[in-house]
């Protein structure tokens, strides 16, 4: 009778998995199926979070298992999605996390269905001709004395056969400042041979530090969600938290949000901001102004602009304030000292940028018309013949060509037109800032930039834009500034990031990933603890091969399983001792059972 009833609920099992791959086949589906009342299964891929790639690197497409939840519970979880966010079944209560978490015994017991299910030898479930079904994960609640918080089966296959199925066990422990806790690479290399009848047990090692604050930057860096981190790789590991040879593999991992203060390059940002408002407005009627930055008023500073230039027209203009016309020239940025070199000023600025330069501090809608008032009665009395860039297309730029002829068209100062005017002036001189820092530097070809500086997309596109090249000035400053990089460094990274955003929105949060050597950044990391440091042990070959992987991480590898010491869950250091960083230490185990 047991083996009968087992026999049945495989068979539940597996058709419940093979009619959930069949849905999902064109895309993820969105909400979770039920299993016996009391499991959730979710199939996660593609765009999805993938809730175990801290300790597995396998396929795609997998099944995650969990605690069913009350509908009404579902409900108010889908209710609280955004319309752009993907499900993905890690997504837990922020009350109970671990509430989701199946026990142990449970989770074993699926696994042992979906192993049998898998298992060509057991004809009586049918599932002989059927196409492997993707790994299976289960999250677990750590009750038992590994302190389990995953179980995972993974078909082995020969073509469309399934020969066998490799389990993982992740256990998970900590944090721990302790390191006698630790096990030595050799107990471990012992335990590996035993458990796997195994001679040769070779090792690769993987550290993870981050650069931020190895390069002595503040806290609201990292909390503003910028990070700058080297992952490092290598092969003959030869004791537990060992620093990563000089012989190794790196890659510089930067995810950097444009707005610190400290940057070099913040009141350019600030005129983006300004950029931003204008575009917005125009799309929605509604500005919202910027806080007033200057003493002066902005008609204030556009009059005495004017003025001075009729004095230079008319031949009265004597004395020219050299502090007043560098800060016109590098109003683009309070240059940082360390980056002076490769962002100065931009000394060629004409009348449409200068005058956005005393324009940027407009803080209402009145202002504005107020500043384009004088501009036009100075150019329709023929006050100022002022000198604007070859090629500027800007309704400005066009009355200013008029004026050179001594008639100009009538301009309605109403509804949005002063706000285009202001957006398509700043665009103009924005551009021209990015593009002669690339270009200057060497880092990108005109050609190259083409893409972010056309003028054949309409004005929101240009600002989106435009958005996207101040990302990628923002992560070449910090690059010089933090980790002072030469050109060498510099250029590949800008390809990297010009690919990226040539094909994809303004994203802040992605992760731009640089290969380098090791020895690089390895001052900026070779005395600090590292985030994350993993050994992995393996043996055999092909399909036989089997892992153990030991790791010891400064965040919680997995959300759903409390901690042991639960008041002490930041990283953390005291006067900057090594022995006070707490660690949790994360042990991935796998077995395999074979069918053929």
């Amino acid at each position: 009778m047991a083996a009968e009833r087992r026999r049945r609920a495989g068979g539940d099992l597996s058709g419940l998995l093979l009619r959930i791959r069949e849905e999902g086949k064109g895309s993820i589906p969105e909400h979770p199926y039920f299993y016996e009342t009391d499991v959730e299964i979710s199939l996660v891929g593609g765009s999805c979070k993938n809730p175990v790639e801290k300790f597995w690197n396998g396929s795609n497409a997998m099944y995650i298992l969990q605690k069913a939840t009350h509908s009404e519970e579902s409900d108010s979880m889908e209710e609280s999605r955004t319309d752009d966010a993907v499900y993905a079944p890690e997504v837990l209560p922020k009350e109970n996390p671990g509430a989701l978490a199946l026990s142990v015994g449970r989770a074993k017991q699926l696994i042992s269905l979906y192993t049998m299910v898998q298992n060509p030898n057991v004809p009586s479930l049918g599932m002989r001709d059927l196409a492997v079904l993707p790994p299976l994960w289960a999250r677990c609640d750590g009750s038992d004395p590994q302190h389990t918080c995953w179980l995972g089966a993974e078909p082995l296959k020969a073509g469309n056969k399934v020969t066998g199925i490799n389990i993982y066990t992740v256990s998970c422990d900590g944090p721990t400042a302790d390191k006698t806790h630790f096990p030595n690479l050799e107990e471990l290399k012992m335990e590996h041979k035993i458990r796997h009848h195994s001679s040769l047990v070779t090792t690769k090692g993987f550290a993870r530090y981050e650069l931020i604050a190895a390069a002595a930057m503040e806290d609201t860096i990292a909390e503003s969600g910028s990070n700058i981190f080297v992952d490092i790789t290598w092969n003959g590991v030869e004791k537990i938290l060992e620093t990563p040879p000089v012989i190794s593999a790196a890659t510089l991992n930067i995810a950097l949000e444009s707005g610190d203060p400290r940057s070099p390059v913040f009141q350019l940002y600030r005129e983006l901001q300004l950029l931003l408002a204008l575009a917005e407005g125009l799309k929605t009627g509604v500005t919202e102004w910027p806080e007033p930055s200057e003493s002066e008023s902005a008609p204030q500073l556009v009059q005495q602009f004017l003025t001075d230039l009729k004095k230079k027209l008319d031949g009265d203009y004597i004395f020219e304030d050299k502090n007043e016309t560098q800060k016109i020239q590098c109003d683009t940025a309070a240059v940082d000292s360390c980056i002076k070199s490769i962002f100065g000023e931009r000394g060629d600025l004409d009348f449409t940028e200068q005058l956005w330069c005393k324009m940027k501090s407009v803080s209402s809608y009145q202002e504005l018309i107020d500043c384009f008032t004088l501009v036009i009665k100075s150019l329709e009395r023929g006050e100022i013949q002022p000198w604007i860039h070859q090629g500027s297309s800007s309704f400005l730029s066009q009355l200013i060509q008029q004026s050179y002829h001594g008639k100009m068209e009538d301009v309605s100062l109403s509804d949005t037109t002063p706000v285009q005017m202001l957006l398509e002036v700043g665009l103009e001189k924005m551009k021209k800032d990015y593009v002669s820092f690339f270009i200057g530097q060497e880092l990108a070809t005109g050609t190259y930039l083409d893409y972010f500086i056309s003028t054949s997309v309409e004005l929101q596109e240009q600002v989106h834009r435009v958005q996207k090249l101040h990302h990628m000035l923002e992560i070449m400053v910090s690059c010089t500034g933090l980790l002072q990089f030469r050109h060498e460094h510099l250029f590949p990274l800008t390809q990297i990031c010009m690919k990226y955003y040539k094909e994809n929105p303004l994203n802040e949060k992605h992760v731009f990933q640089l290969p380098i050597r090791p020895a690089l950044v390895k001052k900026f990391y070779q005395n600090d603890n590292p985030e994350v440091w993993r050994v992995e042990l393996s043996s055999g070959h092909g399909q036989k091969e089997v892992k153990t992987t030991w790791q010891v991480s400064t965040t919680a590898p997995v959300e759903h399983v409390a901690s042991n010491n639960s008041g002490f869950l930041c990283d953390s250091t005291v006067n900057g001792s090594s022995e006070e960083r707490l660690y949790f230490i994360t042990m991935t185990q796998c077995s395999q059972v074979q069918f053929t």
